[in-house]
């Protein structure tokens, strides 16, 4: 089946972040979860922020690629909100990338190079009402003007992190959706490798 790296969200490496990748894990998928907080976890976005700031996001991105380094570049990396920061980049910079999954968050593509990598599909996930994520959504729709191989899908609502169901954020029916796209995905990314 298909690789994963999968990088938590700033408020650390949830069970609810945890059980998403357990439920990639019971349909065959082998996933890495780097902890980019050292086992810290927050109840808060603004919690969470305040301890990124503090550790500096620019060591928290060199904490993102140095958990990758061990790992085989033919992967699909995947970031909820703040580890999309660490997805794209890797996605858009490790030759081999077999795909990318970036929910609640995209970054512009300039950010990493010039365009996306030709041939690298990626699957971007929020909701239609997020205040956070409505910081990103040009961000993503211009990725998806830029190549064939991407797609978003928003969902009804303003929940920021919805699939982590260890948190109030939660919505259930969007989690299934999102999971039920984001396997798709990695079905296809495997058939692809083969």
């Amino acid at each position: 089946m298909t690789d994963v790296v999968l990088y938590h969200h700033v408020q650390g490496l949830t069970d609810g972040v945890r059980s998403f990748a357990d439920e990639l894990r019971r349909a065959g998928h082998t996933v890495h979860t780097p902890d980019l907080f050292e086992g810290r976890t927050f109840d808060t976005i603004e919690e969470g922020m305040d301890f990124a700031r503090e550790a500096g996001f620019g060591a928290l991105a060199e904490r993102g690629a140095a958990a990758a380094e061990g790992i085989s570049p033919d992967v699909v990396y995947a970031g909820f909100s703040f580890g999309v920061m660490a997805a794209q980049q890797l996605a858009q910079t490790r030759p081999g990338a077999r795909g990318a999954l970036l929910m609640y968050g995209c970054l512009p593509v300039s950010e990493f190079g010039d365009a996306w990598p030709d041939g690298v599909p990626v699957q971007v996930h929020g909701k239609e009402a997020d205040p956070f994520f409505a910081e990103d959504l040009d961000a993503a729709k211009a990725l998806v003007e830029s190549t064939d191989r991407a797609e978003l899908f928003l969902y009804p609502g303003e929940e920021h992190l919805f699939a982590d169901s260890s948190l109030r954020a939660y919505d259930a029916a969007a989690a299934t959706l999102l999971m039920e796209r984001v396997l798709a995905f990695l079905d296809t990314a495997q058939a692809d490798e083969n």
